[in-house]
Protein backbone atom coordinates (compact mmCIF):
# COMPACT_ATOMS: atom_id res chain seq x y z
CA UNK A 1 0.00 0.00 0.00
CA UNK A 2 2.77 2.43 0.91
CA UNK A 3 4.68 1.25 -2.34
CA UNK A 4 1.69 2.18 -4.50
CA UNK A 5 0.54 5.47 -2.48
CA UNK A 6 4.53 6.56 -3.31
CA UNK A 7 4.26 5.97 -7.15
CA UNK A 8 1.19 7.31 -7.60
CA UNK A 9 2.29 10.57 -5.77
CA UNK A 10 5.70 10.44 -8.00
CA UNK A 11 3.17 9.90 -11.19
CA UNK A 12 1.30 12.98 -9.77
CA UNK A 13 4.95 15.29 -9.62
CA UNK A 14 5.66 14.34 -13.06
CA UNK A 15 2.64 16.68 -14.58
CA UNK A 16 3.03 19.48 -12.37
CA UNK A 17 5.19 22.32 -14.29
CA UNK A 18 8.64 23.19 -12.60
CA UNK A 19 7.63 27.02 -13.12
CA UNK A 20 4.34 28.72 -14.24
CA UNK A 21 3.55 29.47 -17.95
CA UNK A 22 6.90 27.72 -18.92
CA UNK A 23 4.46 24.75 -19.37
CA UNK A 24 1.68 26.59 -20.98
CA UNK A 25 0.18 27.06 -23.95
CA UNK A 26 -2.12 29.71 -24.58
CA UNK A 27 -5.21 28.65 -27.01
CA UNK A 28 -7.08 31.54 -28.62
CA UNK A 29 -11.39 30.57 -29.10
CA UNK A 30 -13.60 32.16 -31.54
CA UNK A 31 -17.13 31.23 -31.69
CA UNK A 32 -18.09 34.34 -33.73
CA UNK A 33 -17.19 32.62 -37.10
CA UNK A 34 -18.92 29.13 -37.85
CA UNK A 35 -19.02 26.91 -40.90
CA UNK A 36 -21.87 25.48 -42.52
CA UNK A 37 -22.30 23.69 -45.84
CA UNK A 38 -21.71 27.40 -47.45
CA UNK A 39 -18.75 27.88 -45.60
CA UNK A 40 -18.31 31.03 -43.31
CA UNK A 41 -20.97 32.28 -41.52
CA UNK A 42 -20.49 35.44 -39.16
CA UNK A 43 -22.29 35.41 -35.83
CA UNK A 44 -22.53 37.86 -32.75
CA UNK A 45 -19.58 38.39 -30.17
CA UNK A 46 -19.71 37.26 -26.30
CA UNK A 47 -18.19 33.99 -26.33
CA UNK A 48 -14.86 33.16 -27.12
CA UNK A 49 -11.95 32.88 -24.58
CA UNK A 50 -8.35 31.74 -23.77
CA UNK A 51 -7.61 28.62 -22.92
CA UNK A 52 -4.42 28.18 -20.86
CA UNK A 53 -2.90 24.86 -21.29
CA UNK A 54 -0.26 22.76 -19.22
CA UNK A 55 2.13 20.66 -21.53
CA UNK A 56 4.24 19.52 -18.76
CA UNK A 57 3.38 15.71 -19.60
CA UNK A 58 3.53 16.32 -23.52
CA UNK A 59 1.19 13.64 -24.33
CA UNK A 60 -1.67 14.17 -21.94
CA UNK A 61 -2.13 18.24 -22.61
CA UNK A 62 -4.80 19.44 -19.69
CA UNK A 63 -6.50 22.86 -19.49
CA UNK A 64 -5.20 24.71 -16.69
CA UNK A 65 -7.05 27.89 -16.92
CA UNK A 66 -10.21 29.88 -19.11
CA UNK A 67 -10.24 33.65 -19.51
CA UNK A 68 -13.94 34.63 -21.31
CA UNK A 69 -11.91 37.09 -23.80
CA UNK A 70 -12.26 37.70 -27.49
CA UNK A 71 -10.40 36.31 -30.10
CA UNK A 72 -10.61 36.24 -33.65
CA UNK A 73 -9.73 33.70 -36.25
CA UNK A 74 -10.10 36.20 -38.80
CA UNK A 75 -5.87 36.84 -38.65
CA UNK A 76 -2.57 34.58 -38.03
CA UNK A 77 -2.76 31.95 -35.08
CA UNK A 78 0.40 33.81 -34.15
CA UNK A 79 -1.73 36.51 -32.42
CA UNK A 80 -0.88 35.43 -28.85
CA UNK A 81 2.52 34.37 -27.52
CA UNK A 82 3.83 33.72 -23.55
CA UNK A 83 7.27 35.89 -22.47
CA UNK A 84 10.06 33.40 -21.94
CA UNK A 85 10.28 33.35 -18.33
CA UNK A 86 6.80 32.05 -18.33
CA UNK A 87 5.21 34.92 -16.56
CA UNK A 88 2.90 36.89 -18.37
CA UNK A 89 0.73 35.83 -21.48
CA UNK A 90 -0.10 38.60 -24.30
CA UNK A 91 -3.19 38.06 -26.45
CA UNK A 92 -4.14 40.70 -29.42
CA UNK A 93 -7.77 40.78 -30.49
CA UNK A 94 -8.39 41.63 -34.25
CA UNK A 95 -11.81 41.90 -34.95
CA UNK A 96 -15.28 42.34 -32.64
CA UNK A 97 -18.97 41.51 -34.36
CA UNK A 98 -21.10 43.85 -35.16
CA UNK A 99 -24.53 43.96 -36.40
CA UNK A 100 -25.58 44.81 -39.99
CA UNK A 101 -29.44 44.92 -40.06
CA UNK A 102 -30.30 40.43 -39.44
CA UNK A 103 -26.39 39.69 -40.11
CA UNK A 104 -22.60 40.63 -38.26
CA UNK A 105 -19.85 41.87 -39.41
CA UNK A 106 -16.59 42.10 -38.60
CA UNK A 107 -14.80 45.28 -37.61
CA UNK A 108 -11.19 46.09 -36.28
CA UNK A 109 -10.27 45.91 -32.82
CA UNK A 110 -7.66 47.36 -30.81
CA UNK A 111 -7.05 45.35 -27.92
CA UNK A 112 -3.97 43.09 -26.45
CA UNK A 113 -5.15 41.50 -23.26
CA UNK A 114 -2.24 40.89 -20.58
CA UNK A 115 -2.15 37.59 -18.83
CA UNK A 116 -1.13 36.91 -14.88
CA UNK A 117 0.54 33.27 -15.60
CA UNK A 118 1.77 32.71 -12.50
CA UNK A 119 -1.83 32.92 -10.77
CA UNK A 120 -3.64 30.38 -10.09
CA UNK A 121 -6.16 30.14 -11.84
CA UNK A 122 -4.29 32.50 -14.73
CA UNK A 123 -6.15 35.44 -14.84
CA UNK A 124 -6.49 39.34 -16.80
CA UNK A 125 -4.53 41.56 -14.98
CA UNK A 126 -4.46 44.54 -18.07
CA UNK A 127 -5.57 45.35 -21.39
CA UNK A 128 -3.50 47.39 -24.14
CA UNK A 129 -4.80 49.43 -26.72
CA UNK A 130 -2.71 49.37 -29.48
CA UNK A 131 -3.22 49.76 -33.60
CA UNK A 132 -6.34 48.95 -35.73
CA UNK A 133 -6.89 44.70 -36.39
CA UNK A 134 -3.72 43.93 -33.70
CA UNK A 135 -2.77 40.49 -35.58
CA UNK A 136 0.30 38.04 -35.34
CA UNK A 137 2.73 39.37 -32.48
CA UNK A 138 6.38 38.95 -31.04
CA UNK A 139 7.86 39.34 -27.60
CA UNK A 140 11.78 39.88 -27.38
CA UNK A 141 13.60 37.19 -25.67
CA UNK A 142 15.06 39.73 -23.24
CA UNK A 143 10.91 39.90 -22.25
CA UNK A 144 11.35 43.83 -22.30
CA UNK A 145 9.55 44.64 -25.59
CA UNK A 146 6.39 43.44 -27.69
CA UNK A 147 5.35 44.12 -31.66
CA UNK A 148 1.90 44.14 -32.68
CA UNK A 149 1.23 43.91 -36.54
CA UNK A 150 -1.96 45.75 -37.26
CA UNK A 151 -3.33 44.83 -40.73
CA UNK A 152 -6.37 47.86 -40.91
CA UNK A 153 -3.63 49.85 -38.95
CA UNK A 154 -0.98 49.31 -41.68
CA UNK A 155 1.52 49.90 -39.16
CA UNK A 156 3.21 47.55 -35.72
CA UNK A 157 2.93 48.86 -32.44
CA UNK A 158 5.37 48.81 -29.82
CA UNK A 159 5.32 47.78 -26.04
CA UNK A 160 6.97 48.14 -23.43
CA UNK A 161 7.16 45.42 -20.96
CA UNK A 162 8.39 46.10 -17.42
CA UNK A 163 7.93 44.40 -13.95
CA UNK A 164 4.80 43.01 -14.62
CA UNK A 165 3.22 45.82 -16.70
CA UNK A 166 2.60 46.44 -20.22
CA UNK A 167 2.87 49.99 -21.74
CA UNK A 168 1.86 51.30 -25.60
CA UNK A 169 4.81 53.26 -26.72
CA UNK A 170 3.14 54.22 -30.47
CA UNK A 171 3.09 53.01 -33.56
CA UNK A 172 5.61 52.06 -36.43
CA UNK A 173 3.38 53.25 -39.96
CA UNK A 174 4.35 50.60 -42.71
CA UNK A 175 1.83 52.15 -45.59
CA UNK A 176 0.46 48.31 -45.92
CA UNK A 177 -1.12 45.88 -44.11
CA UNK A 178 1.15 43.92 -41.68
CA UNK A 179 -0.44 40.08 -40.51
CA UNK A 180 2.64 38.71 -38.64
CA UNK A 181 5.90 40.02 -36.98
CA UNK A 182 8.60 38.03 -35.68
CA UNK A 183 11.95 39.58 -33.53
CA UNK A 184 15.32 38.70 -33.74
CA UNK A 185 17.21 36.51 -30.54
CA UNK A 186 20.00 39.17 -30.46
CA UNK A 187 16.88 41.78 -30.49
CA UNK A 188 18.18 43.75 -32.82
CA UNK A 189 16.04 43.27 -35.71
CA UNK A 190 12.64 42.35 -36.56
CA UNK A 191 10.31 41.12 -39.58
CA UNK A 192 6.78 41.95 -40.47
CA UNK A 193 4.59 40.22 -43.12
CA UNK A 194 3.40 42.47 -45.71
CA UNK A 195 0.58 40.39 -47.10
CA UNK A 196 -1.44 42.39 -49.43
CA UNK A 197 2.15 44.03 -50.45
CA UNK A 198 3.74 40.47 -50.97
CA UNK A 199 6.75 41.57 -49.23
CA UNK A 200 8.72 41.15 -45.64
CA UNK A 201 9.68 44.33 -44.39
CA UNK A 202 12.47 44.95 -41.90
CA UNK A 203 12.38 46.70 -38.70
CA UNK A 204 15.41 47.64 -36.89
CA UNK A 205 15.21 47.39 -32.68
CA UNK A 206 17.49 49.60 -30.36
CA UNK A 207 16.57 49.20 -27.03
CA UNK A 208 12.45 50.15 -27.31
CA UNK A 209 13.03 52.57 -30.65
CA UNK A 210 11.78 50.51 -33.76
CA UNK A 211 12.12 52.20 -37.07
CA UNK A 212 11.15 50.87 -40.22
CA UNK A 213 13.85 50.87 -43.25
CA UNK A 214 11.44 50.59 -46.75
CA UNK A 215 14.73 49.86 -49.04
CA UNK A 216 15.13 46.45 -47.07
CA UNK A 217 12.09 45.20 -48.28
CA UNK A 218 12.11 41.23 -49.77
CA UNK A 219 9.57 40.03 -51.83
CA UNK A 220 8.09 36.68 -51.07
CA UNK A 221 5.19 34.52 -52.43
CA UNK A 222 2.16 35.73 -52.44
CA UNK A 223 0.22 36.59 -49.46
CA UNK A 224 2.99 36.17 -46.93
CA UNK A 225 0.72 36.00 -43.89
CA UNK A 226 2.61 33.63 -41.39
CA UNK A 227 6.11 33.94 -40.17
CA UNK A 228 8.46 32.31 -37.71
CA UNK A 229 12.31 32.33 -37.15
CA UNK A 230 15.10 30.03 -36.46
CA UNK A 231 15.98 30.13 -33.00
CA UNK A 232 19.60 30.74 -34.17
CA UNK A 233 18.28 33.74 -35.66
CA UNK A 234 19.71 33.15 -39.19
CA UNK A 235 16.72 32.84 -41.00
CA UNK A 236 13.05 33.91 -41.05
CA UNK A 237 10.24 31.95 -43.12
CA UNK A 238 7.28 33.39 -44.33
CA UNK A 239 4.01 31.07 -45.42
CA UNK A 240 2.14 32.47 -48.36
CA UNK A 241 -1.30 31.56 -48.46
CA UNK A 242 -2.01 32.70 -51.81
CA UNK A 243 -5.59 34.48 -53.16
CA UNK A 244 -9.12 34.02 -53.08
CA UNK A 245 -10.79 30.58 -52.19
CA UNK A 246 -8.10 27.71 -52.59
CA UNK A 247 -4.97 28.62 -51.30
CA UNK A 248 -1.84 28.59 -52.24
CA UNK A 249 1.46 26.37 -51.01
CA UNK A 250 4.34 28.40 -50.61
CA UNK A 251 7.38 28.91 -47.99
CA UNK A 252 9.51 31.31 -48.79
CA UNK A 253 13.17 31.54 -46.79
CA UNK A 254 14.91 34.33 -46.06
CA UNK A 255 18.36 34.52 -45.15
CA UNK A 256 17.94 37.16 -41.83
CA UNK A 257 21.62 38.64 -40.84
CA UNK A 258 24.07 40.57 -42.59
CA UNK A 259 23.29 44.30 -44.36
CA UNK A 260 20.67 42.91 -46.94
CA UNK A 261 18.23 40.08 -45.63
CA UNK A 262 17.62 38.26 -48.87
CA UNK A 263 15.42 35.34 -50.03
CA UNK A 264 17.42 32.05 -50.49
CA UNK A 265 15.00 29.01 -50.97
CA UNK A 266 10.97 28.41 -51.57
CA UNK A 267 9.29 25.72 -51.58
CA UNK A 268 6.10 23.78 -51.28
CA UNK A 269 4.88 22.09 -48.63
CA UNK A 270 1.12 22.00 -49.39
CA UNK A 271 -2.42 23.55 -50.04
CA UNK A 272 -3.02 26.30 -46.90
CA UNK A 273 -0.04 26.27 -44.93
CA UNK A 274 -1.66 29.64 -42.31
CA UNK A 275 -0.43 28.04 -39.64
CA UNK A 276 3.25 26.55 -39.16
CA UNK A 277 5.89 26.73 -36.54
CA UNK A 278 9.47 26.00 -36.18
CA UNK A 279 10.72 23.40 -33.19
CA UNK A 280 12.72 24.85 -30.12
CA UNK A 281 15.64 22.81 -31.60
CA UNK A 282 15.53 23.94 -34.96
CA UNK A 283 15.69 21.20 -36.53
CA UNK A 284 11.95 20.69 -37.73
CA UNK A 285 8.76 22.75 -39.20
CA UNK A 286 5.24 21.54 -38.71
CA UNK A 287 2.76 23.43 -40.84
CA UNK A 288 -1.10 22.71 -40.41
CA UNK A 289 -2.33 22.74 -44.32
CA UNK A 290 -5.89 23.68 -44.16
CA UNK A 291 -6.27 22.06 -48.02
CA UNK A 292 -9.59 22.42 -48.68
CA UNK A 293 -11.33 22.13 -45.20
CA UNK A 294 -12.67 25.26 -44.83
CA UNK A 295 -14.48 25.54 -48.32
CA UNK A 296 -18.04 25.32 -48.96
CA UNK A 297 -19.65 21.78 -49.68
CA UNK A 298 -19.71 22.50 -53.38
CA UNK A 299 -16.07 23.76 -54.40
CA UNK A 300 -14.13 21.54 -56.36
CA UNK A 301 -10.96 21.52 -53.63
CA UNK A 302 -13.21 20.52 -50.86
CA UNK A 303 -11.67 17.93 -48.65
CA UNK A 304 -12.86 16.00 -45.30
CA UNK A 305 -10.24 17.34 -43.49
CA UNK A 306 -6.79 18.99 -43.14
CA UNK A 307 -2.98 17.80 -42.63
CA UNK A 308 0.06 18.02 -40.83
CA UNK A 309 3.16 18.09 -42.84
CA UNK A 310 6.67 17.38 -41.01
CA UNK A 311 9.77 19.12 -42.79
CA UNK A 312 13.31 18.77 -41.88
CA UNK A 313 15.10 22.26 -42.13
CA UNK A 314 18.34 22.19 -44.05
CA UNK A 315 21.84 24.07 -43.77
CA UNK A 316 20.61 26.81 -45.86
CA UNK A 317 17.47 26.88 -43.76
CA UNK A 318 15.42 25.79 -46.79
CA UNK A 319 12.91 22.87 -45.13
CA UNK A 320 11.71 19.44 -46.98
CA UNK A 321 8.80 17.39 -46.22
CA UNK A 322 9.85 14.10 -44.08
CA UNK A 323 6.25 13.18 -43.01
CA UNK A 324 2.70 13.72 -43.62
CA UNK A 325 -0.21 12.68 -40.84
CA UNK A 326 -4.33 13.46 -41.65
CA UNK A 327 -5.86 16.51 -39.24
CA UNK A 328 -9.52 17.34 -38.18
CA UNK A 329 -11.27 20.64 -40.18
CA UNK A 330 -10.12 23.84 -40.65
CA UNK A 331 -6.67 23.40 -38.48
CA UNK A 332 -4.73 26.47 -37.76
CA UNK A 333 -3.41 26.60 -34.78
CA UNK A 334 -0.11 24.70 -34.07
CA UNK A 335 2.64 24.45 -31.76
CA UNK A 336 5.96 22.20 -30.40
CA UNK A 337 6.39 20.93 -26.65
CA UNK A 338 9.60 22.33 -25.48
CA UNK A 339 11.43 19.66 -26.43
CA UNK A 340 10.27 19.22 -29.89
CA UNK A 341 9.19 15.81 -29.65
CA UNK A 342 5.57 16.70 -29.89
CA UNK A 343 3.32 18.83 -31.93
CA UNK A 344 -0.50 19.84 -30.94
CA UNK A 345 -2.77 21.01 -33.67
CA UNK A 346 -5.99 22.48 -32.92
CA UNK A 347 -8.99 22.07 -35.55
CA UNK A 348 -11.21 25.14 -35.70
CA UNK A 349 -14.36 23.68 -36.84
CA UNK A 350 -14.21 20.32 -34.89
CA UNK A 351 -13.28 21.71 -32.13
CA UNK A 352 -10.62 19.62 -30.82
CA UNK A 353 -6.30 19.17 -30.28
CA UNK A 354 -4.63 16.61 -31.49
CA UNK A 355 -1.13 15.71 -30.31
CA UNK A 356 1.37 14.29 -32.16
CA UNK A 357 5.02 12.18 -31.22
CA UNK A 358 7.36 13.36 -34.04
CA UNK A 359 10.25 10.29 -34.08
CA UNK A 360 12.55 10.59 -37.49
CA UNK A 361 10.39 13.50 -39.07
CA UNK A 362 7.31 11.35 -39.06
CA UNK A 363 4.37 12.26 -36.82
CA UNK A 364 2.26 9.38 -35.31
CA UNK A 365 -0.89 10.65 -33.33
CA UNK A 366 -0.76 10.16 -29.60
CA UNK A 367 -4.38 8.66 -28.16
CA UNK A 368 -7.70 10.44 -29.77
CA UNK A 369 -8.45 13.71 -30.28
CA UNK A 370 -8.64 16.16 -27.34
CA UNK A 371 -12.07 17.65 -27.14
CA UNK A 372 -11.84 21.74 -26.91
CA UNK A 373 -14.74 23.73 -24.91
CA UNK A 374 -14.86 25.76 -28.26
CA UNK A 375 -13.10 26.29 -32.01
CA UNK A 376 -9.57 26.81 -31.74
CA UNK A 377 -8.17 29.48 -33.49
CA UNK A 378 -4.96 30.24 -32.61
CA UNK A 379 -2.39 28.21 -30.55
CA UNK A 380 1.26 29.54 -29.30
CA UNK A 381 3.86 28.99 -26.85
CA UNK A 382 6.28 31.18 -24.69
CA UNK A 383 9.36 32.78 -26.75
CA UNK A 384 12.33 30.64 -28.05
Amino acid sequence: MLIRAALAMAGAMVIVPAMAGTSDVLVGLDQKVTYDANGAVNGPSGHDAVLVMDISDPAHPRIRGSLPLMNSLLGPPTNLQITRDGKLGLVANSVVATQDGSAWKMTPDNKVYVIDLTANPPKLVDTVAVGQQPSGLAIAHKGDLALVANRAGKSVSVLSIANGKVTALGDVPLEQEASAVVITPDGKRAFVALNLANKVGVLNIDGQKVTYDKTLDIPAAFNPYNLDITPDGRHVIASGTGAGKNNADALTVIEATGPHPHVTGITAPGAGPEGFTIAPNGKLLAAALILGSGAKDSDWFKTKGGELVIMTIGPNGVPSVTGHAPLGRLPEGIVFSPDSEHVYVGNYIDKTLQVFRISNGKPTQVGPAMTLPGQPASMRTLTR
